[in-house]
C-alpha cells in the first residue's frame, strides 16, 4: 500500500525532527551530568573526648574534579599531603569519592563544610557544595578504671652524692590510682661501706603519689661516714629506725627490684652502700700526773659516733685494749716509768705521748741545820710526786741522794768557813737552792770557873756546906752546857 504524498511528507518531517531532537539531546546530556556532592557524619572518641567528623565528597562525572575554596568550621580538615584536593572520576556508574577528616574539641554545636568543584576537562564549575553535621550531643572521655594500690606502674630516678641523696618517682601515663601510694627515701649510719649491721636512721623524706600529684621528688642528707640509702614503697610508719641482725628489712619493696612491689617502678636500683670512713669519733686526751703516771682519757662522743671504738694502749711492757661505747668515755692509767705511750684506734691517727712533769706539782723542801761542828741538809719530798734526785754541795764537797715520795734524806758535812750550801734537783725544772747557814759565834767557848778579882785559884770548900754548894754548882754547870749547845744550833727550812 502506498501512502499519499501529503502523509509521506508529514512522516518525513516528523522523522527528521525526532532525529534532530535526538542529536541535540546527545550533545546537551553530558553538560547536565557535571555534579559533586558532600555528606558528613560525626563520632565521639571516648578515650579523648574529641568528635571526629568524616566528610565524603563525591563526583558523578567521568573526569577528576578539583576542590577549590574549601572552608570548614570550627576547625580545619586534616590533609594527607600538600597540594590540591581532587575528587576522583566516576567509574561504571559509581561516583568517585574523596574523604576528609575533621577533629572537633570543646563545646561546638555543629561542623560545616563548603567548596567548589572544577572539572578541568571542560572548565565546568559546581559552586553549590555545602553541608553541616549536628554536634549538640555531648562527647566526654570514658571513665578510666582506677588501679588499686600495689598494682600501679611507675618510673623513677635515684642518686647519691657527698651532699645527699635525691630520688624522683612518677606514675606512668594513663594510670589512674584508686588511692594514693606513699614512697620513702631514707639514709642510715652504717658500720662498713658494704652492707653490714647494725644501722641507725640518719634522715628520711616521704611523699604520696596520687592522681593530682603524679610525681614526687624526695631529698635526704647522708652522714659524713659509711652509709646506706634506701628508696622503697611505704610511708613513715614503715621506716625501720634500726636495722639489726635478723631484724626487718625493706627487701623487694625497694624500687628497681627484680621482683615484688619494687619491680613495679622502672629505673636504677633504689639502694646504695658506701662511704669513706667509720661512723665513730675516737679521741685521746693524755694527762701527765705528778706521781709519774700518765692518765689517758679515751672518748667516743662525736656527732657521728654510732659504734663502739676499740682503743689499743701500749707503753713498754704495758698493753691494754679498751672498748668505748658511743657517747661514752674511759680512763686508762699508765704506770710511772713505762716510757713512751702509743694509742691506736680505727678512724684515728696513732697518738704517741711521753710523760712530763705538770707545772702544779708540789716541790721538795730543804732544811738546813748547823752548829759549830756540823752542817746538816735534809731534803723532804711530798706525797703523790715522783722520786726527787738532789745534789747537795757544801764547802767544795757534794753528795747526791734520791728521795722517794713522802720520805726525807739527810746529808751531814763538817762545819767549815762556807756560809751556805747549794741544793740542785736535776730532774725538776727549778732553780738551784742557795741555803744560807745561821751565823754562830764559835770563837768564845764560855767563861772560867774562878771567883773575885784574885788571879789565884780559890780554895776548895769543904764540910757539909761545901758539899751542898759543890752539888748545886754541878747541876748549874750541866744546865749551862745544854743551853750553850741549844743557843749555838739553828734550824732553817728552804723550799725548792
Amino acid at each position: 500500500m502506498k501512502l499519499n504524498s501529503p502523509l509521506r511528507r508529514a512522516a518525513t518531517v516528523l522523522a527528521g525532527a525526532l532525529i534532530g531532537l535526538g542529536g541535540a539531546a546527545a550533545v546537551i546530556a553530558p553538560a547536565s551530568a557535571h555534579a559533586s556532592n558532600v555528606s558528613g557524619a560525626a563520632v565521639c572518641d571516648t578515650a579523648t573526648g574529641t568528635r571526629i567528623v568524616t566528610w565524603t565528597l563525591t563526583n558523578d562525572y567521568p573526569t577528576d574534579a578539583t576542590v577549590a575554596d574549601l572552608k570548614t568550621t570550627p576547625t580545619e580538615v586534616e590533609k594527607a599531603a600538600e597540594g590540591n584536593l581532587v575528587i576522583p572520576k566516576s567509574e561504571r556508574r559509581s561516583d568517585g569519592q574523596l574523604t576528609l577528616t575533621q577533629k572537633v574539641t570543646g563545646d561546638a554545636k555543629e561542623a560545616t563544610i563548603s567548596f567548589k568543584s572544577i572539572w578541568s576537562s571542560d572548565g565546568y564549575v559546581d559552586q553549590d557544595n555545602s553541608a553541616k553535621v549536628d554536634l549538640s550531643e555531648p562527647c566526654t572521655p570514658a571513665e578510666t578504671p582506677c588501679v588499686e594500690a600495689g598494682r600501679a606502674s611507675f618510673h623513677h630516678t635515684f642518686g647519691v652524692t657527698e651532699k645527699g641523696s635525691t630520688a624522683t618517682v612518677s606514675l606512668d601515663d594513663g594510670v589512674k590510682l584508686c588511692e594514693g601510694e606513699p614512697v620513702t627515701l631514707v639514709s642510715y649510719f652504717a658500720p662498713k661501706p658494704q652492707f653490714a649491721v647494725p644501722q641507725y636512721k640518719y634522715d628520711s623524706d616521704t611523699g604520696s603519689i596520687d592522681n593530682e600529684h603524679r610525681s614526687v621528688t624526695l631529698n635526704v642528707d647522708v652522714p659524713d661516714c659509711n652509709t646506706q640509702v634506701d628508696l622503697f614503697f611505704g610511708g613513715e610508719d614503715d621506716i625501720i629506725g634500726e636495722i639489726t641482725e635478723g631484724g626487718p628489712r625493706y627487701g623487694d619493696k625497694k624500687l628497681g627490684s627484680n621482683n615484688g612491689p619494687g619491680s613495679r617502678s622502672k629505673g636504677p636500683q633504689g639502694w646504695y652502700n658506701g662511704g669513706g670512713k667509720g661512723c665513730q669519733t675516737p679521741a685521746v686526751e693524755p694527762l701527765s700526773q705528778c706521781d709519774g703516771t700518765v692518765q689517758l682519757n679515751l672518748s667516743n662522743n662525736g656527732e657521728i659516733s654510732r659504734y663502739a671504738v676499740d682503743f689499743t694502749v701500749k707503753a713498754g711492757d704495758f698493753t691494754q685494749t679498751v672498748t668505748v661505747k658511743p657517747g661514752k668515755g674511759e680512763t686508762v692509767t699508765i704506770p710511772a716509768g713505762s716510757g713512751t705511750v702509743t694509742v691506736t684506734a680505727e678512724g684515728m691517727d696513732d697518738i704517741t705521748y711521753d710523760w712530763k712533769a705538770p707545772e702544779d706539782c708540789a716541790l721538795p723542801t730543804v732544811i738546813v741545820e748547823n752548829d759549830c761542828d756540823t752542817v746538816a741538809i735534809t731534803v723532804e719530798n711530798p706525797e703523790g710526786v715522783t722520786p726527787a734526785t738532789a745534789k747537795i754541795t757544801y764547802g767544795g764537797k757534794s753528795q747526791t741522794v734520791t728521795v722517794a715520795a713522802g720520805k726525807s734524806e739527810k746529808v751531814t758535812f763538817d762545819a767549815g768557813k762556807a756560809t751556805y750550801a747549794t741544793v740542785e734537783f736535776p730532774g725538776l725544772d727549778v732553780e738551784p737552792i742557795k741555803a744560807t747557814l745561821e751565823k754562830l759565834d764559835c770563837d768564845n767557848g764560855g767563861g772560867g770557873a774562878g771567883g773575885g778579882d784574885s788571879d789565884e785559884p780559890g780554895l776548895p770548900v769543904t764540910g757539909p756546906v761545901a758539899g751542898s754548894i759543890a752539888g748545886g754548882a754541878a747541876l748549874l754547870l750541866i744546865a749551862g752546857a745544854v743551853l750553850f749547845v741549844i743557843a749555838r744550833r739553828r734550824k732553817i727550812r728552804f723550799t725548792a
